[in-house]
């Protein structure tokens, strides 16, 4: 007990007194070399174009009308689902419907988020042009079918719906394309070509090291305990992974 009083009375004497001595040490950091960027393509124009409202048709031609078509919206897609730049992107994980105002609003907060001198913006999906029909409030059943009211792109799972490339790194795009991806009216999510990469390792993995033969895919070719009776015709197709 009388130890620690000592020490304590030390202590405060030599703090009281200013003779604390300080030593500047160096220490050991280690600062990762930067990333070389090669075969990074230059664009005249890094900024999301605008999109035309509907499509251009000839002077002469009426505008077509459309049944719903549903089946644009079902299913994976197969044929824009890889990032082209083989950085970032925003891939759509369900089904839905882009109308003009998206569009808008990812342009204009891509645009103001994004770094012009180091990325660019590219899009992967066309303009609207799937014309929605619509009658007017307050109308009798009858009549034919309505007028053109706007138009979409439907979109499919999996479809890349814009990318972002160039000098930069995922954590300078990740904020603003969260952003954009939580306000499109299906989901999405943010990725990077590696994301992509190791999803597919683990799918492949997990396909490979299965120990479980009863898979739904093996219950829905062999009709175990009469499934068929009661499976949707896409099941049949895609084996539960979309409806």
């Amino acid at each position: 007990m009388w130890c620690l009083k000592t020490v304590t009375q030390v202590l405060k004497n030599s703090i009281a007194s200013a003779n604390v001595n300080y030593n500047c040490v160096a220490g050991l950091k280690y600062f990762p070399p930067p990333i070389k960027y090669e075969n990074i393509e230059k664009v005249d124009r890094p900024k999301l174009r605008i999109m035309e409202r509907m499509p251009q048709l000839p002077p002469n031609l009426r505008p077509p009308k459309m049944q719903k078509r549903l089946r644009y919206m079902r299913g994976p897609e197969l044929v824009h689902n890889q990032l082209l730049h083989k950085q970032y992107g925003i891939i759509a994980t369900g089904g839905g419907r882009l109308r003009w105002g998206h569009y808008e609003m990812m342009r204009l907060t891509i645009g103001r988020k994004m770094n012009v001198n180091t990325m660019f913006a590219t899009w992967r999906v066309p303009a609207p042009w799937q014309p929605i029909t619509k009658k007017g409030q307050g109308q009798r059943m009858g009549g034919g079918k309505g007028a053109i009211d706007h138009y979409v792109t439907p979109i499919k799972a999996s479809r890349v719906i814009v990318e972002i490339a160039g000098k930069c790194e995922f954590v300078e795009c990740k904020g603003f394309l969260e952003q954009v991806a939580n306000q499109l009216p299906f989901q999405a999510m943010v990725v990077s070509q590696e994301m992509l990469d190791e999803q597919q390792a683990k799918e492949e993995q997990l396909a490979r090291e299965n120990q479980n033969p009863f898979t739904f895919k093996y219950v829905v070719q062999n009709n175990l305990n009469g499934c068929h009776r009661w499976l949707s015709p896409v099941d049949h197709k895609w084996f539960g992974k979309h409806l």
